[in-house]
């Protein structure tokens, strides 16, 4: 089952032209990986080369698009550079890039129907771990000192994972909510493509400021079952869970409990909040998921410099799309023009075991819904974020805390350059586990002011 459309905050697959460099090279036979990083996510390709008698041969395989052993056409390996093309599909997607000198590794660009990105295949030398790499989130689950694993009915009994870590003396024991897509308990998720475990991260930090976590498991991580229930009603029913079990833990006896959620993680919060006693939202969507997932397809257009025309024509389908989503409708058929990944991202949204979860997110109000709580609140964006960020006007009934981390990225993760250097592509090799957390005083001192 690939809950990968639950990535509501994430650009289009746009494939992809630019600097090569002739070395002079061998190419290598066998397994090649590469992966196309994209805002909020990420596209894996496989590719298979052999060298037959008078040329080359090819297939390419795309996990999250469905493509498997498309053979690959215009396959040419001379002057240092390696070429192909995927046949049949619009906007004629093709590679070029230059080999290193071992042969082993083509760097160059995707290139299709003026869109471009830049990508980087290696060759591997068994075979290929994509399949490894996607099943990563909800794999074993390691343990670091002081944590401990506990599980508990979730909505309708359904069995959850999670880890508590305990805090000191803070009044307040947290319940963690991850943000979109396959992300486990640790904000562990194969779309992010370095090790990357922000939700654990975040952890430790809280323990500092002496506040305990339980942090679980979204119920559809390692699942393969195609009907199990993943609706909005059944993810709020199961943050509600996790809060009851957290109110039973040892480690939060006699403390209040804090909410704690991530980009969707935090509307899915706003959603739950009645059953906590304070609510903190990070990297909180500023407008709703459906005029989100239309401003970064067009900032990624964008940045692509696809020509107007395409992109308004690109847009206008996404639209389309999201509409016929909102009526429970068919989708509409796409035009020629309509780039694959705008029709495989529309697909994911469209898929009939989370049309429903899309559906009823799409138009969730943020504001609307945090202005309501009865309860402290304080959200809180990095001002590196390219993913989620501080709207330019904030509404005027919203009374709670708004907080801006200056040099945070989306995971609160330091980030040295300036957001306008950023990409979707780019501001992910600051996610991983070798970033430092960025420095959160001004969230420490909300919550150490939280009675």
């Amino acid at each position: 089952m690939n809950h990968a459309a639950f990535a509501l905050p994430l650009g289009a697959l746009l494939v992809l032209p630019a600097h090569t460099q002739s070395l002079p090279a061998q190419l290598q036979a066998g397994h090649w990986e590469g992966m196309l990083q994209l805002p909020g996510g990420k596209l894996d390709l496989l590719v298979e080369l052999l060298s037959k008698e008078g040329g080359w041969q090819g297939a390419i395989t795309i996990p999250a698009q469905g493509v498997k052993d498309l053979a690959l056409t215009n396959i040419n390996v001379a002057d240092g550079r390696l070429k192909f093309m995927l046949p049949d599909i619009p906007g004629d997607p093709h590679f070029d890039g230059a080999l290193s000198a071992d042969g082993a590794m083509a760097t160059g660009m995707f290139i299709q129907g003026g869109a471009q990105l830049p990508l980087t295949l290696r060759h591997t030398s068994g075979t290929a771990t994509v399949a490894r790499k996607t099943g990563e989130a909800g794999g074993p689950h390691s343990l670091r000192a002081g944590e401990r694993v506990v599980h508990f009915p979730g909505f309708n009994t359904f069995p959850l994972n999670a880890t508590v870590l305990a805090g000191g003396a803070h009044p307040y024991f947290a319940v963690m909510v991850a943000g979109s897509g396959p992300t486990d308990r640790d904000w562990s998720t194969p779309l992010i493509s370095v090790p990357s475990h922000g939700g654990r991260d975040l952890a430790a930090w809280l323990q500092g400021q002496g506040i305990g976590s339980l942090r679980f498991d979204k119920r559809f991580i390692g699942s393969k079952d195609p009907k199990l229930n993943i609706s909005l009603d059944a993810q709020v029913g199961d943050i509600k869970a996790a809060m009851k079990a957290a109110r039973a833990l040892p480690e939060a006896k006699g403390k209040k409990l804090l909410i704690l959620g991530h980009s969707e993680g935090a509307l899915l919060s706003l959603l739950a909040a009645g059953d906590a006693d304070a609510a903190l939202l990070l990297a909180m969507p500023g407008i709703s998921m459906g005029k989100l997932i239309l401003a970064q397809v067009k900032g990624q257009l964008d940045a692509a410099q696809v020509p107007a025309e395409a992109s308004a024509a690109n847009l206008a389908y996404l639209e389309s799309a999201l509409n016929a989503v909102r009526k429970d409708q068919d989708l509409p058929t796409a035009t020629p023009g309509v780039y694959p990944g705008i029709s495989a991202l529309v697909r994911g949204l469209a898929r009939p075991e989370s049309r429903g979860f899309v559906r009823d997110l799409l138009d969730l109000d943020p504001w609307g819904a945090a202005q309501r709580l009865p309860i402290p609140c304080a959200v809180v964006w990095g001002d590196r974020d390219v993913q989620t960020w501080k709207p330019d006007t904030l509404p005027a009934e919203f009374k709670g805390a708004v907080i801006q981390i200056p040099g945070a990225n989306h995971l609160f993760k330091r980030e040295t350059r300036a957001k306008a250097e950023l990409s979707g592509a780019t501001a992910m090799s600051t996610y991983g586990d070798d970033t430092p957390m960025a420095d959160l005083t001004p969230l420490a001192a909300w919550l150490k002011a939280l009675k």
